[in-house]
């Protein structure tokens, strides 16, 4: 299944993508798409409603976040040794792991706000997975029973506050609007094999990234498991997983970054695409 929310923020409703890629409201199934939405019973439930049932939502709509009350926003880095290499840092030997805020959580559509001063705004294409049940200790060959789908995420970053103002990555990584998620959450059987789907991004129409998760250093049932070790992974919680290379950082001969007017778009294969106007912060207030 491919699940949405669509709507105005903070009065989003659930949805459902018929095979003709149209909106389908689940209102009467479900109240959201969210943890509780996520366990495997509801899931199951909800794979046996026939979409031609369900009410056809009309027009051109926003689609808000994939995945409504996370509450941790957890992310990978360097998980592409091509991209480790252009941030000329070395191949992880353990996932890297760090936070986005939860209140940079955004519709994948929606315009992303660049930071007031900011001079080093990027961007980073990624797989992210949604949790279904909670994990705590689990092993990799558990990992899998406790995803519910993947989504596409845009893991805005602005480097300076990333890397230059001490050693916390979290800081350049949650700014408002830096977490668009979706447009879809699908569920990961209709995904297949989630480590070889292709992932691309473009800014201005250039194509900067254009990679594969087959590429991933550390997969879906390694990050997933690992997390867990450290934290419990709660339902409707989101792990972006690492960007292949072709970011700003790493653009040759010289780094270049995302200005106010720059439009980003970025999909990945069975997940769909994505589309962000970059404004000023000024303009945003």
């Amino acid at each position: 299944m491919k699940l949405c929310r669509y709507g105005a923020p903070g009065a989003e409703k659930p949805g459902l993508i018929d095979a003709d890629g149209r909106i389908r409201d689940l209102s009467n199934y479900v109240a959201d798409i969210d943890g509780k939405t996520l366990s495997p019973e509801t899931l199951a439930n909800l794979t046996g409603v026939d979409p031609a049932t369900l009410k056809l939502v009309e027009g051109e709509v926003r689609y808000g976040p994939c995945v409504a009350g996370t509450r941790q926003f957890v992310a990978i880095g360097l998980n592409y040794a091509d991209h480790a290499a252009e941030s000329n840092l070395p191949i992880p030997e353990e996932p890297v792991v760090f936070n986005k805020w939860v209140s940079c959580i955004q519709g994948p559509n929606d315009p992303v706000t660049i930071p007031k001063g900011s001079r080093k705004t990027d961007w980073e294409v990624e797989l992210g997975i949604v949790i279904g049940t909670a994990a705590h200790n689990i092993t990799e060959d558990q990992a899998l029973d406790h995803v519910a789908g993947y989504c596409v995420i845009n893991d805005v970053s602005e480097r300076e506050w990333q890397t230059e103002r001490g050693m916390t990555w979290d800081k350049g990584k949650g700014f408002p609007t830096f977490g668009p998620i979706g447009p879809w959450l699908v569920t990961k059987d209709e995904v297949g094999d989630v480590h070889n789907l292709s992932m691309w991004l473009s800014v201005n129409g250039k194509k900067v990234q254009n990679g594969s998760t087959a590429t991933m250093i550390f997969n879906v049932p390694q990050i997933v498991a690992y997390c867990s070790q450290i934290m419990t992974l709660l339902p409707g919680d989101v792990i972006t997983t690492g960007t292949p290379p072709g970011v700003g950082l790493g653009q040759k001969p010289e780094p270049w970054y995302l200005k106010a007017g720059d439009v980003v778009e970025l999909g990945i294969e069975k997940l769909g695409q994505q589309r962000q106007d970059f404004v000023a912060w000024d303009a945003a207030k």
